[in-house]
């Protein structure tokens, strides 16, 4: 493993907080931002094989990705697994739309039980952040996330984790790495028809047969051996 994973954002320890990590996306408690909604992309701007970020923040996802996800012993690195691609298909799409939120305010301070509650798309919340921690990083390091050597990135990434690093804009830190947080986790381990987990490879380090894997009736059997069963997809159902 390489040495930069020893400061906090390890394979297995990344893998182990998965569960973690999601529950606090679902609980994430936000206050109300300040500023004005992040206005949506003008057709056309899309960076090139990407349906909704543009050039700077496909830079920011391209290089979060392969920083948290390196390649190594057991994986591709992100961008290799397609969790830049997942990321920008479910930002174009509904959920990223914010279709099954409830989004006509009153934007008030929530408790955790109460989830998400921005005057904010999903979408809106990643290009906000994306450019508000490129802020960040060009006042701290003189220079956006996508530049920064690794000691750096990690720093970054631990800031926002943490929330020791505060957004100027009010844009609730917290929210936006869970949400961020959410998507890497997702697109690591979901069906590959959504763009990422490519060639199965996130199911393959976790030993994950795919949506077969209705088998209850052999858990006794295989207990602590390999499930003897090839790495199947929506796709190869079809």
């Amino acid at each position: 493993m390489k040495d930069i994973e020893k400061e906090g954002f390890g394979r297995r320890d990344f893998l182990k907080s998965a569960v973690a990590g999601g529950a606090v996306a679902a609980a994430a408690t936000a206050a109300v931002v300040t500023t004005q909604p992040a206005q949506a992309q003008p057709a056309g701007t899309a960076a090139s094989g990407y349906a909704y970020l543009n050039l700077d923040e496909a830079a920011f996802v391209e290089a979060m990705v392969d920083h948290m996800v390196p390649a190594d012993q057991y994986s591709p690195k992100g961008t290799d697994m397609g969790l830049a691609i997942f990321i920008d298909r479910a930002l174009a799409g509904g959920w990223g739309k914010g279709e099954r939120l409830y989004m006509q305010g009153p934007w008030k301070p929530g408790v955790p039980s109460q989830g998400y509650q921005l005057p904010l798309t999903p979408a809106e919340l990643y290009r906000a952040g994306i450019a508000a921690t490129n802020a960040h990083c060009a006042k701290t390091y003189g220079k956006t996330f996508d530049r920064l050597d690794a000691k750096q990135k990690q720093e970054v990434l631990i800031g926002l984790s943490s929330a020791k690093i505060t957004f100027s804009d009010g844009l609730p830190v917290r929210v936006f790495w869970s949400t961020v947080y959410q998507t890497v986790i997702e697109g690591m381990f979901a069906d590959p028809i959504y763009g990422g987990n490519r060639d199965k490879a996130g199911w393959k380090m976790i030993g994950f047969p795919g949506v077969i894997a209705t088998h209850a009736q052999d858990i006794i059997k295989y207990r602590d051996k390999k499930f003897p069963a090839d790495y199947t997809s929506i796709s190869d159902m079809s």
